[in-house]
């Protein structure tokens, strides 16, 4: 039997290259001409991906899964559930510093510093990762996907909206998770939400779920991962 190649961090950026057809804004491999504030602002987000995957190799206790990607958040930060106010330092009265994120280089913001000049702000990034550092976790023990990678935006708002991904494309994704699960090999996986969770059913993956943050669903969100935790 022919032994499947092993898949490394550089190989699975690089896979991420296939982007679905449809709007959707692949944050690693194109530029958003409208609102980014560099000409390399794709490569940049690449570097913060890797070094954010990388400094995780063999230490991921909780693989946290979530919808999609977010114009406010991994658009501009290359990062699932991560703001560019995160790497900016700007939440740190929160308790999320930029070296939570990766140590390796100076997290940078890549959107126009004119649209959001303290760089764009995900709540429900802030949410998570704010609860999981408060609950004692070391941040190199749990990394953030989404079941759907890329950026789902509606086409009448333009790339500064979101909307909710289409079963083809939430498909499209699956190879890309499955990917990300044999490179960081968690110890357990976590739906945040419904259609994440929906998405790891389909796949036939074990997984705990706890409720979305968005939509008042912060509490209930701290409420379940902190019982989660307790119990693992």
């Amino acid at each position: 039997m022919k032994k499947k190649p092993t898949v490394d961090i550089d190989g699975f950026i690089e896979s991420l290259r296939e982007t679905p057809e449809g709007d959707l804004f692949n944050p690693w491999w194109q530029n958003d001409p409208e609102n980014d504030d560099y000409t390399n602002a794709s490569e940049i987000r690449r570097h913060q991906l890797k070094f954010y995957l990388q400094e995780r190799l063999g230490r991921t206790r909780f693989l946290l899964i979530g919808e999609a990607l977010g114009y406010q958040g991994g658009h501009f930060s290359g990062i699932a559930m991560t703001s560019e106010r995160m790497l900016l330092g700007k939440q740190a009265g929160k308790g999320i510093r930029p070296e939570h994120i990766f140590t390796s280089m100076m997290p940078c913001r890549t959107s126009k510093e004119t649209i959001k000049p303290e760089g764009f702000n995900e709540p429900t990034a802030t949410i998570v990762w704010s609860h999981l550092l408060a609950s004692g976790l070391n941040p190199y023990d749990f990394a953030i996907w989404n079941a759907l990678p890329w950026h789902p935006w509606q086409k009448s708002r333009g790339m500064l909206s979101n909307r909710t991904p289409t079963d083809r494309e939430f498909a499209a994704g699956h190879a890309k998770l499955a990917d990300l699960i044999t490179i960081l090999k968690p110890r357990q996986i976590v739906a945040v939400g419904e259609k994440a969770a929906t998405q790891l059913t389909c796949m036939g993956l074990d997984f705990s779920k706890v409720r979305h943050p968005a939509n008042g669903g912060a509490v209930k969100f701290r409420e379940q991962f902190s019982t989660l935790l307790q119990t693992t």
